[in-house]
């Protein structure tokens, strides 16, 4: 198995409607470390780290994201796996 990590970028209606701890749940069922939060040009940027099979099924589901919200845009950056999150946290 080969870890890998990925920082992902999603722009919408994502913020104020869950997708944070959407992402918590979904993240945390798929075994993956890491973070999400909210930024300040009101996109919300996720990054994950595990196995790279989890982590796209994690961005298939970020698409389509909790029922109110409405992603328009995922940019994702592979990058090499770090091993510096113990679990996947919402930051604020």
């Amino acid at each position: 198995m080969s870890y890998v990590a990925a920082e992902i970028k999603l722009t919408g209606l994502v913020q104020g409607v869950g997708f944070r701890h959407f992402c918590y749940r979904t993240a945390t069922d798929l075994n993956l470390t890491g973070c999400v939060r909210n930024e300040p040009d009101r996109s919300v940027l996720v990054i994950a780290e595990g196995d790279k099979s989890q982590i796209e099924s994690l961005i298939k589901s970020l698409n389509v994201g909790p029922s109110f919200s409405n992603v328009k845009n995922i940019t994702v950056r592979w990058t090499e796996f770090s091993g510096k999150y113990n679990s996947f946290a919402i930051e604020s």
